[in-house]
């Protein structure tokens, strides 16, 4: 594959053994009921190596020449991605409980279009696939200009620490994993729309174990991961390991979506026109906290 060609599904997806884009053929059926399974269970679905091993490459290549763009922050931060105590809480309560978070966000605004990252985020056979495993009628790539298309760097020594997302799921591909730690280890569901969970988290925020489940992904192995409600972390890569680079593909139930301006501008380090005026219209879906 050469930079100047244009790249098809068929050369990023194994569509004889991920056949993402028949979906009446018996391939798809059965890949999206095993993640169906996955999620209704566990929150959590992995369709190993979805992504060819020399695509996996280029993905890799195109982060490399993209870090330079990433920004980096480091912070302690809360489960919800607060950093300021809050006195209405006890000092050993979940929302006091601040954590290292170090990592960088390589932003959306950073991809050319045609790359084999954004060709791969924006195939509408991949959302329609996507779609099916959630068990929704469609999904449509994210428009925020900055957290659409992403990819999180953990370099060595750096975490991510225990917290939960601002979406119902995340989407995520794999690229290169860590020679040591940077595993993704999650509590499904330890939260809900109504209930907080407040107890659970503060035991696995103490150390415990319990519930805790550990992935051990490879290259090019595609996660769908419903983190509203399922804590979740990637642990601090090892001093002397390479980083760990994963590719982020949003997508939302509507189309013309925009991020928070709060957590936009602790993972990007900025904000644009869009995500100010987003927030002025902005409605809440739920009462949690973040």
């Amino acid at each position: 594959m050469h930079q100047a060609e244009t790249l098809g599904l068929s050369d990023l997806v194994d569509l004889q053994a991920f056949p993402i884009h028949d979906s009446a053929c018996a391939g798809y059926v059965a890949a999206v009921d095993a993640a169906r399974g996955g999620l209704r269970s566990e929150g959590c679905a992995v369709l190993g190596s979805l992504v060819r091993p020399e695509a996996v490459a280029r993905l890799n290549g195109e982060i490399v020449e993209r870090k330079h763009a990433t920004h980096y922050s480091t912070q302690v931060i809360n489960p919800y991605f607060h950093t300021a105590v809050n006195p209405d809480y006890p000092a050993d309560h979940p929302v006091n409980t601040f954590i290292e978070r170090s990592s960088g966000f390589i932003p959306g605004d950073a991809w050319d279009p045609g790359c084999a990252t954004d060709v791969l985020f924006r195939a509408p056979e991949v959302a329609r696939f996507i779609a099916d495993c959630l068990e929704i009628p469609a999904l449509y790539c994210y428009d925020d200009p900055l957290a659409g298309l992403t990819s999180n760097i953990c370099d060595p020594g750096q975490q991510f620490t225990w917290h939960f997302d601002a979406n119902d799921f995340a989407v995520t591909v794999l690229v290169q994993p860590a020679d040591e730690g940077g595993l993704f280890e999650y509590v499904p569901q330890i939260r809900s729309a109504e209930h907080e969970g407040f107890d659970a988290i503060a035991g696995v925020l103490a150390g415990g174990r319990e519930g805790v489940r550990t992935l051990e992904l490879r290259p090019g192995d595609l996660q769908i991961f419903r983190g509203r409600y399922s804590l979740h972390r990637v642990t601090r890569v090892g001093a002397g390991s390479r980083p760990r680079h994963a590719a982020i593909f949003a997508y939302t139930l509507e189309p013309g979506v925009i991020g928070r301006v709060e957590r936009t501008r602790q993972l990007f380090g900025r904000v644009l026109s869009q995500h100010e005026e987003a927030e002025r219209e902005r409605v809440r879906s739920d009462a949690l906290l973040d």
